[in-house]
């Protein structure tokens, strides 16, 4: 999936080198990329979000959530090429739902607009992505990752939260609720996606585990927001969170179960009705 770059040999067709897209003088990729950026009321922040993004990507979703601060029009100035997607309701999962499916690259990258993400670490996730992994899940607490922006009932609950999802999931987490991720867009079928909040960090990461997919953790830096205030609730969001990781494992408990029940009479192996 990943390749060397390097000059058409002689007698191939020159258009072939165009399905690679440079990454740096020594490695391109073949797979479009697409980066998705649910954002409402972020002018200010989106010259610092789209700085770092990297000029190699496919595409630019931005899902407008009825902004009213010029979101949209500085967007378009910053990268004329962006897609925006008027989000249909509301919340971050609904955002991101609606930003999915606006999408036409193979991978997937899921960025916050507040500038707390980096764009440089993109390379990162798009090569454990081509290098064989199916989810590419960001963690501010693997090695080489850290955060600026996370007070201590913050860091606590995510701690906790973290270690009940590996528990009953059988996960390796060293983080839970952190929005900057990649993915083959193909994962979408097998995870689902139906929730609106904050939460869907949560579900999604909960639901490629279930799915069997493969994971790797990327090291990341979280900045602090540069402009403006979150709409994250410490408390209020850590509920649904734990509401969600509820729903999944009784969920899981019913398949389970329906796994194990004997199948009705005349409906077995070897009846014949």
């Amino acid at each position: 999936m990943s390749s060397v770059l390097r000059p058409p040999a002689s007698g191939q067709d020159p258009s072939m080198a165009a399905q690679y897209r440079p990454i740096s003088s020594h490695l391109a990729i073949t797979p479009p990329v697409s980066v998705v950026i649910p954002a409402m009321n972020e002018a200010e922040n989106l010259p610092y979000v789209f700085k770092t993004l990297p000029a190699w990507i496919h595409e630019v979703v931005l899902v407008d959530g009825n902004s009213t601060d010029g979101t949209v029009e500085v967007a378009r100035g910053l990268w004329p090429g962006v897609k925006v997607v008027g989000q249909r309701g509301r919340g971050k999962g609904d955002a991101l739902i609606t930003g999915f499916e606006a999408c036409s690259g193979d991978i997937v990258v899921m960025v916050d607009a507040d500038g707390s993400a980096d764009g440089n670490e993109i390379v990162s996730y798009v090569s454990a992505l081509v290098s064989g992994a199916d989810f590419a899940k960001g963690s501010r607490f693997a090695n080489g990752g850290g955060t600026d922006d996370m007070t201590f009932v913050r860091k606590l609950g995510n701690r906790i939260l973290c270690a009940v999802v590996n528990r009953k999931f059988g996960a390796r987490y060293t983080d839970l609720c952190y929005g900057y991720n990649a993915f083959w867009r193909h994962c979408l079928d097998k995870i689902d996606l139906d929730c609106t909040g904050f939460e869907v960090e949560t579900l999604m990461n909960i639901r490629v585990v279930k799915a069997g997919l493969k994971v790797q953790e990327i090291p990341s830096h979280e900045y602090l927001r540069i402009h403006g205030t979150s709409n994250l609730r410490a408390v209020r969001d850590g509920l649904r969170v734990l509401r969600v990781i509820l729903q999944e494992r009784s969920n899981r408990r019913a398949l389970r179960r329906r796994a194990l029940r004997p199948p009705l009479p005349g409906t077995g192996r070897g009846e014949v009705s």
